[in-house]
């Protein structure tokens, strides 16, 4: 090796020590989106209330309350903001200097952590080189000042202020947050899902846990029919049809006259309100319709794999097969059936699609898995997705871990392995990649599998006994309705159930927690998202509008920097237009979950553990150059 090849080495382990004792970046979590594009998108901006905590940190001195708001709002919202003001007063050229030198200051300080390398690699290409001039060193002496001031000047007069503010507000939002997380549900209920998805491939480091809303919509494009159905009566339930139709083009018209023609009015299957925009008389009608043909073809197709697939052990779900002059019975009593819209089911082969039927949801699925943008945003969710991550002393999971009531975990049996804990996670998660990468296989064992996550026993997604679907929609009494949730849902209160499973999945640190989405904490009576002393954090409180009776908030987000761990509470978003015109920021509430006595430090991470073995290969290399040189 020459000397050339040794300095390089040397060069790079003295970059990589560095980097190992800056402070870690900061983390944000996120879940159950459920197709709330503006308040996700308004969380993602502001950082949870980052963005601010900096701005009162630098300016709270010298800015008035009402000018650190329009600060903080040209940074959520640059291009939107730039043209409200344009509109409601002169920009002068005093203004463009003065909020430029103000971003420019909380660039500074938000990028303080990173290296120059990360910081060069963020910055956009048109201004690379004149903000790193401006970022790196900044001084106050005379000279460099009028340097400076001269750079900025130019800017100006050059009309470049408008579009340099622009790139100075997105760079802000990319350093206040390092990393993000979304443990799950990103789909259903909300009707702009493919917006998120949109921002989600654009941002610069995330991961995602799936959910069991998202798990049906990579289901339906793995081939499964059951999932499929599921997808579609879901949009029709909350007057989503125009989410297929519109951003993923999927044409329902065949669809929309089979149900037409096959089934009447249902006050029972009305959709829910949308609150983004009001549904059509029609629109209202044909949602109906369609909800109540996907409602029985989805019972044929879910009957049709439960008597396939025998170890799943779900035949107490088939329940088309003991209804008898409109009366079903389950465990010895006898329930009178209402709503009902039988009209194409065969009694002597209740489970067999129609012609009709089959041909439908034949189609349907085609269109599914050759929809360019919809196919796009699940290999991305398949590329950044896990079931589970174990990520800086953390366990992430949307749902649960089973477990049986003595607190042991629960084992499942598929084709004659039993699995529990992490090694069930790991069969489930090697089965939805299976199933996606052989998507013309549509009723094999891992495609069956992704069904099974959306409603099985066993699964770590759903976490209940059994999907009550049917019964919520053919049987009055409401205690049929009731979906028993698997033991962990209670079990997690407890610190040492806690920290059992934590020890499953080698996290054995004090400062190691669970942050779970999947259940809304309700906070209107009375419960905690923070559990088990500690241990346990449940950061769904309820993005998606239908959950906020429930929850009494709009939503939790947790952070994590090189300080600690603190959640935030949400109240409910207005909307985008409101929200710039007036200033007017989700309000959220602070809450220190863990505060670390010294501040975590770049090693002290998941990456750091991979910098620390890259360390140790590059020492291996140079002691082997030098060797080598010696003789």
């Amino acid at each position: 090796m020459t000397n050339v090849q040794s300095n390089d080495l040397i060069a790079e382990l003295i970059n990589l020590e560095a980097i190992l004792n800056l402070p870690k970046g900061t983390e944000h979590f996120i879940s159950d989106l459920h197709g709330e594009f503006d308040a996700f998108n308004h969380i993602l901006r502001n950082g949870s209330g980052s963005i601010r905590e900096k701005i009162q940190t630098l300016f709270s001195k010298e800015l008035s309350k009402i000018q650190m708001d329009e600060l903080c709002f040209l940074i959520y919202y640059p291009e939107e903001k730039i043209q409200l003001l344009k509109s409601q007063r002169n920009l002068t050229t005093h203004w463009w200097f003065e909020t430029i030198e103000h971003l420019l200051t909380v660039v500074r300080f938000s990028s303080s952590k990173y290296t120059r390398s990360k910081v060069r690699k963020a910055l956009p290409k048109s201004y690379a080189y004149i903000l790193e001039e401006l970022i790196y060193p900044y001084n106050e002496t005379t000279d460099k000042a009028a340097y400076y001031r001269q750079i900025i000047k130019k800017i100006i007069e050059l009309d470049e202020a408008e579009r340099f503010i622009v790139d100075l507000a997105y760079l802000i939002q990319r350093f206040v947050i390092d990393h993000l997380h979304v443990i799950g549900d990103i789909y259903d209920r909300g009707p702009f899902p493919d917006k998120i998805m949109d921002s989600l491939m654009k941002y610069h480091s995330l991961d995602i846990q799936w959910g069991n809303h998202d798990i049906i919509w990579l289901g339906a494009v793995s081939g499964s029919k059951a999932c499929l159905a599921n997808v579609l009566r879901i949009c029709a339930r909350y007057g989503n049809l125009d989410l297929l139709e519109n951003a993923y083009g999927i044409d329902l018209e065949a669809l929309r006259t089979f149900s037409r023609n096959t089934y009447q009015e249902n006050i029972h299957f009305k959709p829910k309100n949308n609150p983004y925009r009001k549904l059509s008389t029609l629109e209202i009608t044909d949602a109906m319709k369609i909800q109540q043909a996907m409602a029985i073809i989805q019972e044929k197709l879910e009957g049709q794999l439960i008597q396939r697939r025998a170890d799943f052990q779900m035949d107490h779900r088939l329940l088309l097969n003991k209804i008898n002059n409109n009366q079903l019975v389950i465990n010895n009593h006898i329930y009178s059936l209402i709503n009902t819209c039988f009209q194409t089911i065969d009694w002597h082969d209740p489970y067999r699609l129609s012609t009709e039927e089959n041909e439908i949801i034949t189609d349907l699925l085609n269109q599914f898995q050759h929809a360019e943008k919809l196919n796009k945003q699940m290999a991305f969710l398949v590329e950044k997705g896990t079931l589970y991550l174990s990520y800086n002393h953390n366990l992430l999971i949307h749902g649960c871990i089973p477990l049986n009531e003595d607190g042991t975990f629960q084992t499942m049996t598929f084709n004659k392995k039993t699995y529990s804990g992490k090694s069930l996670l790991d069969f489930f998660e090697k089965q939805v990649r299976k199933a996606f990468s052989c998507p013309w296989q549509t009723d094999d064992y891992a495609t069956d599998i992704v069904w099974y996550l959306w409603c099985g026993e066993g699964s770590s997604l759903f976490g209940k006994k059994a999907m009550k679907t049917f019964e919520r929609y053919f049987i009055e009494e409401n205690e049929i309705h009731f979906e028993e949730k698997n033991a962990y849902y209670e079990l997690r209160n407890k610190p040492e159930i806690c920290q059992f499973i934590l020890n499953s999945f080698n996290l054995k640190e004090e400062d190691s927690h669970i942050i779970n989405g999947h259940t809304p904490v309700k906070l209107a009576k009375g419960e905690s998202p923070i559990k088990a002393a500690g241990k346990m954090i449940v950061i769904d409180g309820g993005f998606s509008r239908s959950y906020q009776k429930v929850t009494g908030i709009g939503g939790y987000t947790l952070l994590y920097n090189s300080f600690g761990m603190q959640l935030a509470a949400h109240k409910p978003f207005t909307n985008k237009e409101t929200a710039i015109e007036k200033n007017d920021d989700i309000i959220s509430t602070r809450q220190i979950v863990d505060r670390h006595s010294q501040r975590v430090k770049v090693k002290d991470t998941t990456i750091g553990q991979l910098l620390i073995q890259e360390t140790v290969l590059l020492k291996q290399q140079l002691m082997d150059s030098n060797h080598l040189f010696y003789y």
